[in-house]
């Protein structure tokens, strides 16, 4: 991989087969373009509004997201916000 870290894990793939569902059909339920599933279940960063509409298309509660996404990606923007406020100051 050139020039970055690994990307972040989520189970979004993991769900939506347990679901029987393909991504054309997640991507259907969710507003949501094929491409933008594949980049989703690939790790790669998507917005929260893209976030929402997956987990409510799976059929899960946004209280779910943590299981869905992972701790590590909110927690590290949660970190990035907590030290752009600190600077400002």
């Amino acid at each position: 991989m050139l020039g970055g870290g690994a990307l972040p894990i989520n189970n979004v793939q993991r769900y939506r087969e347990a679901l029987m569902m393909s991504k054309a059909e997640l991507a259907r339920k969710a507003g949501l373009s094929t491409l933008t599933i594949d980049r989703l279940e690939a790790g790669r960063p998507c917005r929260l509004d893209t976030k929402r509409k997956v987990l409510l298309a799976l059929g899960l509660r946004i209280s779910d997201k943590d299981r869905v996404f992972g701790l590590k990606t909110d927690a590290s923007i949660a970190s990035a916000l907590l030290n752009a406020a600190e600077t400002r100051s």
